[in-house]
């Protein structure tokens, strides 16, 4: 049995399958550095010390540590099949991951759930998964999907499955609404994720008396540290679009607070991003520029998460442990030299290929046909205007007298935008304004729109966001860009509207392309043109938002006029 031979090939040397010799181990439980060998018997840890083995390798000088996990992410927003991901994120140094797939949820609902935990068996990463709480994420908008406690606890025993996720309601959660307390009730026992941006006071006792622990939202230290004194562990965020990690990390720093309770994550990050700057190991070496231990900052990446989530035999180099791990050049640059997962080289590990998903998620476009007057908005004394705020998710609620929206449409500073139901044609569409994307010309459209996953679409001209929709419809889901009445650039997405079946060059490629098109057509450079635009459809994040039922207000949880 595999627990006798651990016991055998620990006190036996020179037994083990492979021996990393000469490491500089860092040790997670006392913050210490230290030099030893690192034994590998059948995919886990048997001993750090004097060891030597069948196959060894010479890491003299290298840094050793566990791999990374990343504590809250979405697969769909990388726009790469759940394997493609996982084999990017491995060769990232990252080899757990805890996952919510409430965005393929919205669209295919019980159906998305089991063909995910398929690719979880699948993947040679861990992937581990939140079961979405909040399906749709409103009642303000419509997905294409419904998911009570009931039929979200069918996948309660799956070996993947590590509790609930991101609970968005909390509005239903502190005003005790039966539908979101069945589900409380029914993960009680597990692990349930939070998402209570801005948080504080008796509203945040309140919401964490309904069982939940975690939360990710936290874009400043002080809203950060006044949930970790709640008893909250907080996620550190760094995405494409959401960059948390400076404002948090620098209170951390300067008043040397305990880090235990505090983890790293993404939430939402595109490919191109993931290939260009890595996930957890960019937050680890970020953090160290910041002035955070490294050691410290190994630790938020790694064994912390592992204890929030409850992962016994994951996060350290240690015997008992998965022989997940990173061998690094030092601990400044953080360049990987290898990364192993159950004790196999990551390089070794071949890309996904003929991947294989349920026919239901592959039609996700069905619009109902757009009146020549879709896009026209009334008249009024006063507009209310969704304002972006540069490399943040949260918006400004603006308004904006007759006169001044005119002006803003004339210079280009204001843009309409849409939302139009996209799963069941059921005709219902929002339009409103915006400011802040920068001054385009053309339109840009998308099928990926937090949470629901309508289309979403924004321009400066209805002739240009028409044939957006319709390019969106042609291609089977994605992104598209139009100008001057032709189309600019498009991105297939045909897994629910939301993720390619192309391997990784090639997505991250067509992903750099039709970013740069965007910038070029004139979208501010200080967001990402399409992760920025997904989330205005948000109803969950103040203050202003999109839905296909029209603007709506986040701190008021109402619709505008």
């Amino acid at each position: 049995m595999k627990k006798q031979r651990m016991i055998k090939s620990a006190l036996t040397n020179g037994q083990s399958e492979l021996v990393l010799k000469n490491a500089k181990v860092v040790n997670v439980f006392t913050g210490e550095i230290t030099d030893g060998n690192v034994a590998i018997d059948d995919g886990m840890i048997v001993g750090v010390g004097n060891y030597s083995g069948q196959k060894e390798i010479d890491v003299s000088g290298k840094y050793v540590v566990p791999g990374f996990i990343n504590a809250h992410v979405h697969v769909e927003s990388s726009m790469a099949a759940p394997e493609v991901y996982a084999l990017e994120e491995l060769r990232q140094g990252t080899t757990t991951i805890i996952t919510d797939p409430h965005e393929i949820a919205n669209v295919g609902g019980m159906t998305a759930i089991a063909e995910i935990l398929k690719a979880a068996r699948r993947s040679k990463i861990n992937y581990y998964v939140m079961l979405p709480s909040c399906v749709p994420a409103t009642p303000f908008e419509h997905s294409g999907a419904t998911l009570d406690a009931r039929e979200l606890a069918y996948f309660k025993n799956d070996p993947h499955v590590l509790g609930l996720g991101e609970m968005m309601n909390s509005v239903g959660v502190l005003a005790c609404d039966n539908s979101v307390i069945d589900k409380l009730d029914s993960f009680s026992d597990m692990i349930i994720d939070g998402h209570f941006p801005m948080g504080s006071g008796k509203e945040l006792d309140a919401y964490i008396c309904a069982g939940i622990t975690t939360d990710h939202e936290s874009i400043s230290y002080t809203e950060a540290v006044a949930k970790l004194r709640a008893g909250m562990a907080v996620l550190v965020r760094e995405g494409s679009a959401s960059r948390n990690l400076d404002s948090i990390i620098k209170g951390v720093v300067k008043n040397g607070i305990d880090t235990t309770r505090l983890a790293f994550c993404t939430d939402d990050k595109h490919l191109a991003d993931i290939r260009h700057e890595g996930t957890i190991r960019y937050n680890i070496k970020r953090s160290v520029q910041l002035g955070l231990d490294p050691v410290k900052a190994i630790q938020i990446g790694t064994i912390n998460a592992a204890r929030i989530y409850g992962l016994r035999h994951t996060g350290a180099v240690a015997s008992g442990y998965k022989a997940d791990l990173v061998v690094l050049d030092d601990l400044e640059s953080f360049n990987i030299v290898s990364v192993y997962k159950d004790g196999i080289d990551v390089s070794e590990f071949k890309e996904p290929e003929n991947l294989r998903y349920s026919s239901s998620l592959l039609s996700p476009v069905n619009f109902a046909p757009l009146s020549a007057g879709a896009f026209i908005i009334p008249e009024k004394d006063k507009h209310y205007v969704i304002g972006i705020v540069n490399k943040q998710i949260v918006t400004q609620k603006l308004v904006y007298s007759s006169k001044e929206l005119k002006e803003g449409l004339e210079d280009g500073s204001i843009k309409k935008i849409a939302v139009i139901e996209r799963h069941n044609a059921t005709g219902n569409l929002g339009v409103g304004y915006i400011f802040g994307y920068g001054n385009m010309h053309g339109a840009v459209a998308s099928t990926v729109a937090h949470d629901s996953h309508n289309i979403v679409v924004i321009g400066d001209n209805d002739r240009d966001m028409f044939l957006a929709c319709e390019e969106l419809k042609r291609i089977g889901g994605g992104y598209v860009i139009t100008g001057g009445g032709k189309v600019i650039g498009s991105l297939s997405l045909p897994l629910g509207g939301l993720m390619s079946l192309r391997p990784a060059d090639e997505l991250i490629t067509q992903l750099d392309n039709i970013i740069k098109k965007a910038y070029s057509m004139g979208v501010n450079p200080e967001i990402d043109p399409f992760i920025t635009l997904s989330f205005m459809a948000l109803p969950v994040i103040p203050e202003l938002r999109i839905t296909d039922c029209g603007v709506f207000d986040v701190t008021r949880f109402d619709f505008v006029n």
